[in-house]
């Protein structure tokens, strides 16, 4: 079974998370009948999306959860999603952290890429606002020889998000 990790940018447009999906979509389908898995840490945005469209194509979602209070570290408005795709799992693996912090983050991404067969990249190009952002989880990918699938709308800038989460 090829395991695909995500990660990505969160505060996404609405345009943007359409592109994503689509995107995602048409990257993912073409493993659908020989099944596959997508593994994320379930963050707003890009890991959203790109579980949303795992689990419509009846894939296996695989939820990494850097600490202790990573859905308290959520946007409230995320809340429900977070816990429907949790409930959605196939598999859910917690990392043994107290709390969460970017370099909790930076620590799941790594277990992702390093169970991931290849990387989907919901990225602008642009280096990381804060250490484990998506450019640092690329650059940990490329390490680790994972071959990264960028996906990024021509043209589109990014909002502004939390300085204290990975982008």
């Amino acid at each position: 079974m090829v395991v695909v990790g995500v990660t990505g940018h969160r505060g996404l447009t609405g345009d943007q998370a359409r592109y994503v999906a689509a995107q995602a979509r048409r990257l993912l389908t073409p493993l659908a009948d020989a099944g596959f898995a997508g593994m994320t840490c379930l963050a707003e945005g890009a890991d959203t999306i790109v579980a949303d469209v795992v689990l419509a194509l009846g894939g296996r979602l695989i939820s990494v959860i850097p600490a202790d209070g990573y859905r308290d570290f959520q946007p409230a408005a995320h809340r429900r999603d977070f816990d429907r795709l949790l409930r959605c799992s196939a598999e859910v693996r917690r990392q043994d952290r107290p709390t969460p912090d970017l370099a909790s983050l930076m620590a799941a991404s790594r277990v992702l890429v390093d169970a991931s067969d290849r990387i989907i990249a919901v990225w602008d190009g642009l280096p990381a606002r804060g250490y484990g952002g998506t450019a640092d989880v690329v650059d940990y990918a490329r390490l680790r020889r994972r071959p990264v699938e960028i996906i990024w709308p021509a043209g589109a800038v990014r909002r502004s998000a939390r300085p204290d989460a990975e982008d």
